[in-house]
């Protein structure tokens, strides 16, 4: 630089100044950018790169399991294979559009005829050619193992990106067994109706975040849960039995076939705890397969279902007058002659009754009796016992979709006529569980309790999270009262009674029928045609057990509760104690006293006429002459067995009826008139047992 002239000296240290200038601000410019990236900026760079290596998987729950008391299964989640495609791996090392379509079309023949799908619309989602796809979910074995042979990828032409992973799927191991009450789950995993939408919440359980980090090979590597009861939602015990259930079933679905019923429902409750043990409605479906079912099936009548209670309600209404005092048990009450008028209207009864106590209006079921109670109760009296029974509101049972019911129109009183009805079960609309609790309030002794259907929820661990207890809505009347109803209710079951094939050998059982008229929505006015038969009963009276409330809807072969609905509650009673191991009470067997009728050796007796003396019986009232007397020197029938009636020549609707009314379930076969029936006519045979008849139609 000394040698250097002084002007170009000064002009390269001026350069230098320059550039060292530049450079320090240049180092500056990074050492700031260093600062903000490291420092201010850090942490939102920090998050990115976590989010780049990282993964957050949000795994939903296996859904929890549905049992019954005993912890037998009704629903239950099953891991089944479903297979997806990722078109980019699919395509990758393959260039041009034709080849590329080309090779997806070649997949989708492939995949059509492993999958039995059609390879056009297999085609069209593959042309999308988006990362994941699904081709078909829940498929069998046979198809899963039809896919991994295809993306073998030690074969020439594998079919890369195809993925077989495990998916939920709800099995329901009785199939229709509890089906309008169990519901079902949609693919999408939501409960969508019965107890799986009612506790979808608890069942579904709450979803997991899982975290994972990517390798190099941009493979997953998780990181851990928080243990695998954090993967699976509650178990749910229900206070359903699935014996009862099954039993309760089988016998509405075989009165709806046998009676050609629109429908029918039955509800089964402990009346101790309120513990619902069974709960059937007809017609069903198979959960399994709700695609294939209707929404007139899926519907839970038991619940659901609103109709005119008719002379059911006549118990209730009478526990409203003898606890408010307008009513005494041994008053006797005037029925008119079976005619009485009202408001411009005229009450019929079916028999005709002058003065009847109140256990004989129950027994006979007088409607002129009950609306005569009713109207000394009054409107108020009448209307707030029927609300105390829970009659116009909910039970509170956790299951969508149940009706309030009808007690009164909006906004005004009853006239009298309006009451006369009510007092017998007209003008107001109930549910068969509603019935159920309310009977069973007759049977503990006045206590109105809520329905429990849920026993206990149980988490992935095994712990409880809840378990139902007893719970007391009200009480509805003295102990006394309701003691003194349910003795009145036995008579509706014993000789002379409307409910007489209601009876169980060994038990005293408590009980009312209906045979209530529908109203036509055509005309406005109640059918002539279209009856409601219904009955509702508790068993054994000293320490009940059960309350069975059966209804059937729309019968087109007989009517009367008593006859149709009576024989249902039966078995369905019947079955349930023995299953329970309640032992019927000997002093309450009967055995019917030996009488000498119909002796061979009469048939020789001597016998005085005005012609002179002869020999042989007068024939009985109702013999022709010259035929035998029926079963003669047939003893009677021992104790829980009846008499086969003779179906000889009867058409079908006859054979119903008349062995219906013996205490026996007619199968029938063919068409036309009985020819020939099996066990024979005047043969013993236990109650509740088939008889097969055989119809041919005349030549």
């Amino acid at each position: 630089m000394k040698n250097l002239d002084p002007r170009r000296a000064r002009w390269i240290r001026l350069r230098m100044g320059v550039l060292c200038g530049l450079m320090g601000l240049a180092l500056g410019a990074i050492v700031s950018g260093a600062w903000r990236v490291q420092v201010e900026d850090g942490a939102a760079w920090r998050d990115i790169a976590d989010k780049q290596r990282q993964r957050r998987l949000h795994v939903e729950p296996k859904r929890g399991a549905i049992y019954d008391r005993n912890g037998s299964p009704l629903a239950q989640s099953i891991e089944v294979p479903s297979v997806s495609a990722d078109v980019v791996e699919m395509l990758r090392g393959i260039d041009g559009r034709l080849e590329q379509d080309a090779k997806l079309r070649e997949a989708a023949n492939h995949l059509s005829q492993a999958l039995s799908l059609d390879a056009e619309e297999l085609f069209a989602k593959l042309n999308a050619r988006h990362r994941f796809v699904w081709l078909k979910r829940r498929i069998t074995s046979a198809e899963a193992e039809s896919v991994r042979d295809l993306g073998d990828p030690k074969k020439a032409n594998a079919v890369r990106g195809l993925t077989i992973e495990g998916e939920g799927r709800r099995y329901y191991p009785g199939r229709e067994l509890a089906g309008p009450l169990l519901g079902f789950v949609a693919p999408d995993g939501q409960g969508k109706d019965g107890v799986e939408l009612a506790l979808d919440e608890d069942l579904r359980g709450k979803v997991e975040e899982v975290r994972g980090v990517r390798d190099r090979s941009g493979r997953l590597i998780f990181e851990g849960t928080s243990g695998e009861h954090a993967l699976q939602g509650n178990d749910v015990a229900l206070t359903i039995d699935e014996g009862i259930q099954h039993v309760a079933e089988r016998e509405l679905d075989a009165a709806t076939r046998t009676y050609e019923t629109k429908g029918g429902s039955v509800a089964v409750v402990d009346p101790s705890t309120g513990e619902i043990l069974a709960l059937a409605s007809v017609p069903g479906y198979n959960p399994n397969d709700y695609a294939e079912s209707n929404t007139d099936a899926r519907r839970n009548r038991v619940v659901t279902d609103r109709f005119e209670p008719g002379s059911v309600m006549k118990p209730f209404m009478m526990i409203g007058a003898l606890s408010a005092g307008t009513l005494k048990p041994n008053d006797a009450i005037n029925c008119e002659h079976g005619v009485y008028q009202i408001g411009g209207i005229t009450i019929h009864d079916t028999h005709i009754n002058d003065s009847l106590t109140p256990t004989q209006i129950l027994a006979r079921s007088s409607n002129i009796g009950a609306l005569k109670i009713g109207l000394e109760l009054g409107e108020p009296g009448l209307y707030a016992t029927y609300r105390r029974f829970g009659f116009g509101e909910p039970t509170g049972i956790p299951l969508p979709g149940e009706a309030a019911g009808v007690l009164r129109p909006r906004g005004r009183p009853w006239y009298d006529a309006e009451t006369a009805s009510a007092s017998f079960g007209q003008g107001i609309m109930v549910t068969t569980l509603q019935l159920a609790m309310a009977m069973g309030a007759v049977a503990n002794g006045g206590k109105l309790l809520e329905p429990l259907l849920v026993k206990r929820v149980v988490d992935g661990r095994g712990e409880v999270v809840r378990e139902a207890n007893v719970r007391v809505r009200r009480e509805v009347a003295p102990p006394g009262v309701a003691r003194a109803v349910a003795e009145m209710l036995t008579a509706v079951t014993e000789e002379g009674g409307t409910a007489v094939e209601a009876s169980i050998a060994g038990f005293r059982v408590a009980g009312k029928t209906s045979t209530a008229q529908k109203v036509d929505s055509a005309t406005g006015r109640y059918s002539t045609d279209k009856y409601t038969a219904v009955f509702v009963g508790f068993v054994p009276l000293d320490r009940p057990r059960l309350v069975v409330a059966v209804v059937l809807d729309e019968p087109m072969i007989g009517r009367y509760g008593g006859d149709l609905a009576g024989p249902v509650f039966r078995r369905i009673a019947e079955s349930t104690l023995r299953y329970l191991g309640v032992t019927p009470s000997a002093s309450l067997v009967k055995i019917a006293p030996v009488k000498r009728e119909a002796d061979l050796a009469d048939l020789a007796r001597p016998v005085m006429s005005s012609s002179g003396l002869s020999f042989g019986a007068p024939p009985a009232p109702g013999l022709s002459f010259g035929a035998p007397p029926p079963n003669p020197g047939a003893a009677p029938p021992p104790a829980g067995s009846v008499r086969v009636p003779d179906a000889t020549g009867m058409p079908a609707h006859e054979v119903v009826v008349a062995i219906g009314k013996a205490g026996l379930v007619p199968q029938i076969e063919g068409s036309g008139t009985v020819v020939r029936q099996s066990p024979a006519a005047g043969s013993s045979a236990p109650r509740g047992s088939a008889v097969r008849v055989v119809l041919e139609p005349a030549s």
